[in-house]
């Protein structure tokens, strides 16, 4: 696998789009993942990001998509929500990404009004839907768990049923180590999502809540999440994910360090290359 970071670590520090691709090229990742929504970016920014890319040889690999509308119960959101996620999978397409990689949303009103069972067929067929625009591109998406109580796809079950229902070639898995680690799911089960997983988020956590910090710095112990990821045979980028820097005047050395614990924690089993 490669090793990769997604860019919204710099944008949440306040960089500069080019500034943060270069650095990220520098500490030494092979790809990059983007956070970007097509509907907000103008041409200019649009532009730089593929151009400054392709010019330090840094290969896009995945485009964050979250799209909690997706899922909701009126038929004009999902609209839209369909409409703007087919903006990310042209724009995926325009900067030869792979995939997009999307966040569903979670049961509204505690699972109650709206039958769960209402909201879940909802997302399955808007992901369909979605799975048909994206193959068409020779795309793919790449769903997220997500560890949260209300979440559409919170542990490895739901998200093996939810891919069997929306049974698409272009719909695939994403595996987030820390989204593992705080939902309670066991390494081994992983095992379970071969052949489905194409995508890998890592970062670390205190335990209890959504961190996103540094491999090392939290309580996740990766390696075994690692040995059984090798095992999926990825054909892919494992992304590390940084959000919201406690010291974004430090934003530099908080994703450097991030970058050798991964690398690191990668070539102890023999993951990256």
């Amino acid at each position: 696998m490669r090793l990769g970071l997604i860019n919204s670590a710099w944008v949440q520090a306040g960089r500069d789009t080019a500034w943060g691709l270069r650095m990220t090229k520098d500490i030494g990742f092979d790809t990059i993942d983007i956070f970007a929504d097509p509907l907000e970016m103008d041409i200019r920014e649009r532009c730089l990001i593929k151009r400054e890319c392709d010019r330090l040889g840094l290969p896009i690999v995945s485009i964050a998509c979250v799209a909690l509308g997706l899922a909701d119960f009126n038929r004009s959101v999902q609209r839209f929500h369909l409409q703007r996620c087919q903006a990310y999978l042209d724009l995926a397409y325009e900067y030869q990404a792979k995939n997009i990689l999307l966040v569903l949303g979670e049961y509204v009103w505690q699972q109650e009004v709206i039958p769960p069972q209402e909201q879940w067929r909802i997302a399955v067929e808007n992901v369909r839907r979605l799975g048909d625009y994206a193959q068409r591109l020779d795309l793919q998406i790449a769903l997220e768990l997500e560890p949260f109580r209300f979440s559409l796809i919170n542990n490895v079950d739901r998200m093996v049923s939810f891919l069997q229902e929306v049974n698409h070639p272009a719909v695939r898995a994403n595996i987030d180590i820390s989204h593992l680690h705080l939902a309670g799911v066991r390494p081994e089960e992983l095992r379970r999502l071969k052949g489905l997983a194409i995508h890998v988020h890592i970062s670390d956590c205190d335990g209890k809540k959504h961190g996103d910090l540094p491999p090392g710095r939290g309580v996740v112990n990766f390696l075994p999440y690692l040995q059984e990821i090798k095992q999926l045979g990825i054909d892919g980028s494992m992304s590390v994910e940084l959000e919201y820097s406690p010291e974004p005047e430090k934003i530099v050395e908080w994703v450097r360090e991030a970058y050798q614990a991964t690398d690191r924690l990668m070539q102890q089993v023999g993951l990256r290359g």
